[in-house]
């Protein structure tokens, strides 16, 4: 059933990939697309779907870490087909200290070269794709690809280039007819999120800045990218569409 109830997608016949689509935003975007009848591959880092506690059997699943290159490769060769990629594993460091240069390195390949490789990878099977509107690519960027945040430098280096990297890709790849956009999603609830939403102190200011008055939920992001990925955007690529509440307008 969908989350929206004013809004219904028709994904049937669709083949999407979804990384890191075990919980949090990338579970509400693997759900929406899902329950719009598409056949979804997720991924995760542990060894099988019954390693996590939610119920996984209507997805099919792929270990995937995104450090590991050849396992990147690999997840792209063992999809059949594809018709919309959604890079949306990421993570950050900060409790690893991001300054330090092995630990920013890191940083950079799972939320930013990673995507890029995985892109490339599944870019022969998008451009085989016969989905109205055309094929699509997905990044998940974030309020840090836009405003600094001191703690994680390498996060927000990663997704202010993911951003560029989108723009860049948009460009060559319409000639394959694949549209390339992100979304960046403001302080939503996810696992990434979850101490941070149980301090008051830190979540006040967020608050007290987003007009919404409230802080995001995973199917939030997801109605953003299943309309970026429908026949309705086909002539939206290059973009980053900004789901925050409205954080990033007040001055």
């Amino acid at each position: 059933m969908s989350a929206w109830q004013n809004v219904r997608y028709d994904y049937r016949g669709a083949s999407v990939l979804v990384t890191g689509g075990t919980s949090g935003i990338g579970a509400g975007i693997a759900a929406a697309y899902r329950d719009a009848g598409a056949e979804v591959t997720i991924t995760g880092t542990r060894v099988a779907a019954t390693d996590y506690e939610g119920d996984l059997s209507g997805y099919r699943y792929l270990q995937l870490s995104l450090t590991n290159n050849a396992q990147i490769e690999a997840v792209a060769a063992q999809l059949p087909r594809l018709d919309v990629l959604v890079n949306n594993a990421g993570a950050n460091f900060m409790m690893q200290n991001e300054y330090d240069p092995e630990v920013f390195e890191k940083g950079l390949q799972v939320n930013l070269a990673s995507a890029y490789r995985m892109s490339r990878a599944c870019r022969e099977k998008l451009t085989a794709s016969k989905l109205q509107g055309g094929a699509s690519v997905i990044g998940i960027a974030s309020l840090t690809s836009f405003f600094g945040l001191e703690v994680v430098p390498a996060y927000g280096a990663a997704k202010a280039g993911l951003v560029q990297l989108v723009k860049t890709l948009s460009i060559t790849w319409a000639k394959q007819n694949i549209r390339v956009n992100a979304v960046a999603a403001g302080v939503t609830e996810s696992r990434m999120t979850a101490q941070m939403l149980k301090i008051p102190a830190m979540m006040a200011p967020v608050l007290a800045r987003t007009p919404l008055k409230r802080v995001g939920q995973p199917e939030d992001v997801a109605g953003a990218v299943l309309f970026l990925t429908s026949a309705a955007a086909s002539y939206i690529t290059g973009q980053t569409l900004l789901v925050d509440g409205g954080y990033s307008i007040v001055g």
